[in-house]
């Protein structure tokens, strides 16, 4: 998972520790498919909701049925497809905090828990001084020009590895970073 996580944070220590918080948050594992109360499922390592198997297969231009499997069984695939909804909800709201809420529902309500509860997450694995300094920067994040990029994907017929989602988005620097 942490090669995975790494891979996909493409050296920026403020997203790595950022995917670190939503694996924490979600407790996810390889082959987890978990049913929600709608019918939908929260599928591998990062609890990838099967609302995005659509979007991702389209992205991918690769079948539903692959995509879903993949989200599944292979924790780099879940990964870089949890960091690409996340990144994909920090171009939209332009707001760090609310890309996380955003990462688990479209509620407010439920956005600001969610939130709420990576951050105390993120302070356990990195300590209480993570958010310290300049948190501003953290939370707001320039409009970018850029749009998400469509999926780089090696497959081997049976999965192959995930080479990353494209880059969304800027970071702004911030006490994550170091």
């Amino acid at each position: 998972m942490a090669r995975c996580i790494r891979a996909a944070a493409e050296g920026r220590p403020w997203l790595e520790k950022t995917l670190w918080g939503l694996r924490d948050q979600e407790g996810g594992w390889v082959g987890a498919e978990i049913r929600n109360t709608n019918g939908s499922h929260d599928l591998g390592p990062l609890q990838v909701n099967s609302w995005w198997v659509a979007k991702l297969a389209a992205a991918t231009s690769r079948s539903a049925v692959h995509v879903r499997w993949w989200l599944t069984h292979d924790a780099c695939f879940n990964v870089n497809a949890a960091r690409w909804i996340f990144l994909s909800g920090l171009v939209v709201t332009r707001d760090y905090w609310s890309a996380v809420g955003v990462y688990h529902s479209p509620t407010g309500w439920r956005q600001r828990r969610y939130s709420a509860s990576v951050a105390a997450h993120m302070v356990r694995r990195f300590g209480p001084d993570i958010f310290a300094s300049r948190l501003s920067d953290l939370i707001r994040q320039p409009r970018s020009t850029e749009q998400p990029q469509s999926y780089a994907y090696t497959a081997n017929g049976h999965g192959g590895r995930m080479l990353g989602f494209g880059t969304v988005g800027t970071a702004a620097r911030s006490r994550l970073d170091e």
